[in-house]
């Protein structure tokens, strides 16, 4: 019986300190999300990836305390990442998408409502962002209609950023840069023929 009690003491300490560092990191980043004036929908993304990681290391913490050998938990992990290694060789994508989003969250400076341009080699994009989910974002293009790009591809491309303050004169720069490429189009016709 004593043995139980002492296994149930490490198991209160083991979950009280996860509970402590869980809480300390979610204060922090929501008061990151703050102080970069994040959207809350994408803090709490962020919040449902710091929990599940908090999850998985309190199962494991108890799996050692309660006993399980090293070897025998090796092996049912060894499996367990084996297929889901397998699994994510298939689809990197998720997994680059994934870690691209958490990386979008605390470093670039494009947010939820930003108007942004995408250079792409085949089609550029520009357009207002809606959301940023796990594995992509939503952009609204100015005609109305939705685009969903992956997250790693916007690490990958080129992005200008064009803040509130300055969208309206952005639109009527693009506006002309328009007109004038159509006239020299009109004038290059009307002189081949």
């Amino acid at each position: 019986m004593e043995y139980y009690q002492y296994q149930i003491l490490k198991s209160v300490i083991a979950i009280a300190v996860l509970v402590i560092l869980r809480t300390s990191l979610l204060i922090a980043t929501k008061r990151f999300a703050q102080k970069i004036e994040r959207l809350e929908k994408r803090t709490n993304l962020i919040i449902k990836h710091i929990n599940f990681g908090f999850i998985f290391l309190l199962f494991v913490s108890l799996f050692f305390i309660w006993g399980v050998e090293i070897s025998d938990l090796g092996l049912v992990m060894s499996s367990v990442f084996a297929v889901v290694g397998i699994g994510f060789f298939a689809q990197w994508s998720i997994l680059s998408n994934i870690t691209s989003g958490i990386i979008m969250f605390f470093i670039f400076p494009y947010k939820i409502g930003d108007f942004i341009k995408l250079y792409d080699k085949e089609n550029d994009f520009e357009g207002t962002i809606e959301d940023i989910k796990t594995f992509h974002i939503i952009i609204k293009g100015a005609s109305g209609d939705f685009m969903t790009y992956p997250n790693s591809m916007m690490l990958q491309k080129g992005v200008s950023v064009v803040k509130p303050e300055a969208l309206d004169a952005y639109l009527i720069r693009e506006e002309e840069i328009k007109k004038e490429k159509a006239q020299e189009e009109t004038v290059k016709e009307d002189l081949t023929n």
